[in-house]
């Protein structure tokens, strides 16, 4: 049975850590993350690990709406 070719686009959060690594992860795919020294090698990283997590689980029916700061003080 041949393999059907599918686009699909996942929402991608992007941070930057205490060391100063870019940590890549996907919302619809829990568990999916990677990072790296670079921008350009993070996105790399990230789109073999969307392939890899879909290999092994679907995604999640919700739907990433965003990301908001909240400052708390105190």
């Amino acid at each position: 049975m041949k393999k059907r070719n599918t686009t699909r686009e996942f929402s991608v959060v992007i941070e930057r850590d205490e060391d100063g690594w870019l940590v890549a992860s996907v919302p619809a795919l829990p568990g999916c993350h990677t990072q790296a020294r670079s921008l350009d090698k993070l996105m790399v990283r990230i789109q073999e690990a969307i392939e890899l997590c879909l290999e092994v689980e679907q995604p999640s029916v919700s739907q990433f709406v965003g990301i908001q700061k909240v400052i708390v003080t105190g």
